[in-house]
């Protein structure tokens, strides 16, 4: 069984969500520069946590939540993004959301190193500034109806499913992989980066959000 976030139904932003789409637009140009320039490029910008323990590189901690392991690591960021971002901006504003969102990907990608001081493995990807979006949208929208794709074998059909119950299982099954994997990490997802994004977004996204008039 297989579920997909596609949108929020029970609300529309009352702004397009600019920012989610420049970043939806900016994790594709650099999985284009990635293509292009193989295995040196992502080693170049990719996050090594024991480069970045060493007092190396520090840069790559920013970068590394713009790479993408492949074709179907990049998609699936991207929808689920795209399912949670823009109501969250709008809740925030553009400016503030682009601020939570990189200070989401920060910690989500110290959680990782913290976890992992002395790996050699590179560490990339969105998914904790994402799942940021998603701790934020739990405290934000806890009621609202996601619009899911539920797969069940050779069978496909649109649920709707609430936000609490929906991202709450998902951060359960990071939880769970987490504390399966973490000991002998090699590589993989790094579900202790979505831990640290998810628990940053629940505990900050009050913060972030624009007061209303």
């Amino acid at each position: 069984m297989g579920l997909i976030p596609l949108s929020d139904a029970s609300r529309r932003p009352t702004h397009f969500p600019f920012v989610t789409m420049f970043i939806i637009v900016l994790n594709v140009f650099v999985f284009a520069l990635e293509l292009m320039g193989g295995d040196p490029f992502v080693l170049k910008w990719a996050a090594v946590p024991a480069d970045i323990v060493g007092g190396h590189h520090w840069i790559t901690i920013f970068t590394a939540m713009f790479l993408h392991g492949g074709w179907s690591h990049l998609i699936g960021n991207m929808v689920f993004l795209w399912a949670f971002g823009p109501e969250i901006e709008d809740a925030m504003n553009p400016l503030r959301y682009a601020v939570f969102y990189v200070a989401g990907g920060f910690v989500a990608m110290l959680a990782q190193i913290a976890a992992s001081p002395n790996s050699t493995v590179p560490e990339l990807g969105a998914s904790g500034a994402i799942a940021a979006v998603m701790g934020a949208f739990m405290i934000t929208y806890p009621g609202d109806e996601i619009r899911s794709l539920l797969f069940l074998f050779i069978f496909v059909r649109v649920t709707f499913i609430p936000a609490a119950i929906l991202i709450g299982f998902w951060f359960l099954t990071q939880l769970w992989n987490a504390g399966m994997v973490a000991p002998v990490q090699t590589g993989g997802v790094a579900y202790l980066a979505h831990v640290g994004g998810f628990v940053f977004g629940l505990l900050t996204a009050r913060l972030f959000e624009a007061r209303k008039e």
